[in-house]
């Protein structure tokens, strides 16, 4: 599950709530995303509040005694990989093994110039960052959606992290590719009728196509699929409620499927 840690309905008391109810539920992994300074085009789609990832899924760890916790993803060129390399092995260590640590290069132009990091140099600095982190014993997931982003996964022997994908695309691209992994992190909006879109968003649709997806998911190869309930309007953070339903009405028709 990936839980918005940002937003003007976010705040300590609804991310609890949030990991109560995906540990609750017997989801498997609770997941966040990384910002550090969120500058104009970061503030469009994800605004303050935004909490920190390693803060706090260190303070979830505290919080949890099962869900996995991790990123989705942590955007490798922010931070030095010796300072990555040390929070991760600290919060693996104070959650009981419990981190998976999802990275990619980046998007946002200009909170990498607000943080002095060369936009055109993220992809170097990834690949060069995943190399420091390749012996530190952190289970690493893939990021990114392009060409560039699965030759990454490759390259590195690390499971690949697509994110809100179609199904057709992302299964041509386990057809043509020999990945080390493949988890990807896909919609969840719950819909009363189906969705007939031949660009449907996998996760997009009535209970039953997301049930496919899953399945086809699986069928595809995927250890483990993130859901994603947040659609890009901040206001959806102010009322939490129809995601929680639509997870455990996943939840629940997952487990009689299975």
């Amino acid at each position: 599950m990936n839980v918005p840690n940002f937003g003007p309905g976010t705040d300590p008391g609804v991310l609890r709530e949030w990991a109560r109810i995906v540990e609750g539920l017997g989801f498997d992994l609770l997941m966040m995303s990384d910002h550090v300074t969120i500058t104009p085009d970061v503030a469009v789609r994800y605004p303050e509040p935004f909490y920190e990832p390693f803060t706090t899924l260190s303070w979830l760890a505290g919080l949890t005694t099962t869900v996995k916790l991790g990123t989705t993803v942590l955007i490798l060129p922010y931070r030095h990989p010796l300072l990555v390399s040390r929070m991760a092995t600290n919060l693996n260590q104070l959650s009981g093994g419990r981190l998976v640590l999802g990275v990619g290069v980046g998007w946002a132009r200009q909170e990498f110039e607000a943080l002095g990091v060369p936009f055109a140099e993220r992809g170097r600095l990834t690949d060069d960052y995943l190399a420091t982190l390749r012996d530190a014993g952190h289970t690493i997931w893939v990021g990114g959606n392009s060409e560039v982003g699965i030759r990454r996964a490759v390259k590195n022997g690390h499971p690949w992290h697509p994110l809100r994908g179609t199904m057709p695309w992302m299964a041509s691209v386990v057809a043509g590719h020999t990945l080390p992994g493949f988890v990807p992190r896909i919609a969840l909006r719950l819909t009363t009728t189906p969705v007939d879109d031949p660009e449907r968003l996998a996760g997009v649709g009535t209970l039953e196509q997301i049930l496919d997806d899953l399945d086809r998911l699986r069928q595809l190869g995927a250890t483990s699929v993130v859901l994603d309930p947040y659609h890009g309007d901040p206001e959806e953070t102010r009322s939490p409620q129809p995601a929680w339903r639509a997870l455990a009405a996943v939840a629940t028709h997952w487990r009689n499927r299975t």
